[in-house]
């Protein structure tokens, strides 16, 4: 018998606006149309226009009163996020939902950004906390809910301290886990950040579990010519229900943490299933590696120093 796909109760989004990054495709896509089916405003920020174009047509067939607009972004280049935050700035609309999904994953051989960066690190993370720092005006103005994708890979591995850009020796793998580390580390510093500094902004965390995007899929511009093997094996099992989720259910802990009532500041969402592999969203334990206040103002400062944005100082805080 086939597994029923999980659902949640979004409320009424109308008169909200909400940015979804990497909303061309998979989980993104997914999350596009949920907040625009309850009447939040979305805009769509992409780095492949062609594709977002066929997104939001997706969305429309579906929703033909949705609105839901597209936007320029290449998030491996700091000047295309400078661009588009300016972009956001002029048009002075206050943003209360914004879902950091995009991201690249274990190109086989080691790629920069147009910046120089390790593509995962400066993409994953380095790419949104600069965009975030652009346009918290825009959030604050909002009391925005911002909601960071990261990864069941954040539980492995660790960040590689002594060469953050992997120039002496690249492990897909180590480098994608080290990308979503830093990024939660990041989304929770945010949120300590926001509530020391009174900036108004909840950010917290989800995970989507396991399921068979385009991430692991054939893209020749990070060097994958062809499928993963993983990525066939995954696709094979969720089709059938089996252990791995869906895109439908992929998407609900990002869902509900950056829409539900209930969900809190600081918090990490993923699904609920067999080692939070799949099943309804629920609130998990942070990993051990997301733990240290310490490590979060590190990477905090560094990621300052390298994309040349900064926040607001923050209070002085007490050493934990």
């Amino acid at each position: 018998m086939a597994r029923t796909t999980p659902d949640i109760p979004v409320p009424d989004l109308t008169g909200k606006l909400a940015v979804v990054t990497g909303a061309s495709d998979g989980v993104g896509l997914g999350l596009a149309t949920r907040l625009a089916a309850a009447g939040a405003e979305v805009v769509v920020p992409v780095r492949n226009r062609r594709k977002g174009e066929a997104a939001i047509a997706k969305i429309h067939r579906r929703h033909p009163d949705a609105g839901i607009s597209l936007r320029d972004l290449d998030l491996s280049s700091l000047e295309s996020v400078a661009a588009v935050a300016d972009r956001l700035t002029e048009e002075g609309r206050p943003i209360h939902i914004l879902v950091n999904n995009a991201g690249v994953m274990t190109p086989p051989d080691r790629q920069t950004t147009k910046d120089g960066f390790e593509l995962q690190f400066g993409t994953n993370h380095l790419g949104h906390f600069a965009l975030v720092a652009r346009i918290l005006p825009l959030l604050r103005a909002g009391g925005a809910r911002v909601t960071s994708q990261i990864s069941v890979a954040a539980g492995r591995h660790s960040i590689n301290w002594d060469d953050l850009q992997w120039e002496r020796g690249y492990h897909g793998n180590r480098a994608y886990s080290q990308s979503k580390i830093a990024f939660g580390l990041f989304g929770l510093e945010l949120e300590r950040r926001s509530r020391e500094g009174g900036w108004g902004i909840t950010s917290n965390l989800s995970h989507p579990g396991v399921t068979p995007t385009n991430l692991l899929a054939a893209r020749p511009e990070v060097g994958r010519e062809r499928d993963a093997t993983l990525v066939r094996f995954i696709r094979a099992l969720s089709a059938r229900g089996i252990l791995f989720g869906k895109v439908e259910s992929a998407l609900l802990p990002a869902l509900y943490a950056a829409t539900s009532p209930d969900a809190e500041g600081g918090r990490f969402y993923g699904p609920s299933g067999f080692r939070h592999l799949s099943g309804p969203p629920a609130g998990q334990q942070l990993y051990p590696r997301l733990r240290s206040t310490d490590d979060a103002r590190r990477i905090w400062e560094i990621s300052e120093d390298l994309t040349g944005f900064r926040f607001p100082a923050p209070r002085t805080r007490a050493r934990a």
